[in-house]
């Protein structure tokens, strides 16, 4: 297989594990302040992403290096056109990262309530984001070709359509349903009743408007037939979780949607092939899969790295996730978190506190 080829298809695999995994706690994130009923069910809910949330990241990270390493000037142009969304989001995954590490620091309301508000912020924002940036590569940008360079001339309200603007709410609607079932997976005891409950109706919204989208996405963008296979797979898993929720089956559930949205990730990139970018001023303008590719010993010696170290990292990723396997009981949560208010101290002068 062309090199290019496979490291535009482990992309793709690399952005579906990052949109599986985080997109759950994006859901949960969503979810903290309009679905936990008091403080103990917020804990509950946050000690299901507790051990994962970080490790999740890790997939964005993977997924960005891969694509500035293997297509460089598909990095170079989609940043050139995408700066001020992608630093949204990178701000609001800095918000989060705050939110999950310093709630627990302090043991005041008014503490944990702000932080839990910067929280949803940073869960809200990149689920719409995310969407209308994958929306923008399947409708095509404003790429022209400027002195044989690949340029986006488009501002950014060029990147705000109806077709985008809905791409923004189905990662919103999956995300809310994924964190939906995750939390009914992973509790037992009242929240896991009312979460089971709500990602039914969650599933019957997200998949409705899912469909629209790619059914509008393959009739306008796509020029080829096969991503209809993968929009297929879409459709019939998230057909599935509907009903799994509604038998109050949410490891089904779960596995289901898992596979609705590698469908979904899967018709974005195959609608897209050849091209990485393509443009919607001109057709020969868009950037294809070669024409963004790095040089073939740059791609081999990147090749040689994934095969050596993904398992490593799928095996561990895996196993944190069977060590934290079991259910979490509103029970289990007991006393308090944090120092109480009358105990907090102001940060030092660096090197005061030395020679202590």
């Amino acid at each position: 297989m062309d090199l290019s080829l496979l490291w535009f298809l482990l992309i793709a695999v690399l952005w579906t594990g990052y949109l599986v995994l985080e997109g759950f706690d994006f859901g949960v994130g969503m979810l903290l302040r309009t679905f936990a009923r008091d403080e103990r069910e917020r804990r509950v809910m946050l000690r299901t992403i507790g051990p994962v949330w970080d490790g999740n990241e890790v997939w964005l990270l993977t997924a960005g290096g891969a694509t500035f390493a293997a297509f460089p000037e598909l990095y170079a142009t989609m940043f050139s056109g995408m700066y001020l969304p992608l630093f949204v989001i990178l701000l609001a995954l800095i918000v989060r990262i705050c939110a999950i590490e310093w709630r627990s620091k302090i043991d005041s309301r008014r503490w944990r309530g702000r932080w839990d508000w910067a929280h949803a912020f940073g869960a809200w924002v990149p689920s719409i984001l995310w969407g209308v940036a994958f929306a923008n590569l399947v409708q095509g940008m404003d790429i022209e070709l400027v002195d044989g360079n690949h340029q986006l001339t488009g501002g950014l309200l060029s990147l705000i359509t109806p077709f985008t603007l809905l791409g923004g709410l189905v990662t919103l609607g999956l995300f809310l349903t994924h964190g939906a079932i995750f939390v009914a997976l992973k509790t037992a005891g009242p929240i896991h009743i009312r979460a089971v409950r709500l990602a039914h109706r969650l599933a019957i919204g997200s998949g409705a408007v899912c469909l629209v989208w790619v059914v509008w996405a393959q009739v306008s963008y796509s020029g080829n037939t096969f991503s209809l296979i993968p929009a297929v797979v879409a459709a019939l898993s998230l057909v599935g979780v509907v009903v799994a929720t509604r038998l109050a089956r949410e490891g089904w559930a779960f596995a289901l949607h898992t596979v609705g949205i590698v469908g979904a990730v899967a018709f974005i990139f195959s609608s897209m092939y050849p091209y990485v970018m393509p443009s919607r001023l001109d057709p020969a303008a868009s950037l294809s899969i070669a024409d963004a590719a790095a040089t073939e010993s740059t791609l081999t010696v990147m090749s040689v790295v994934a095969l050596i170290f993904v398992p490593i990292v799928l095996a561990y990723q895996g196993w944190t996730y069977w060590v934290f396997r079991k259910r979490v009981w509103a029970s289990d949560i007991v006393g308090h978190e944090g120092l109480p208010p009358s105990e907090e101290r102001p940060l030092e002068p660096a090197g005061q506190g030395a020679g202590r």
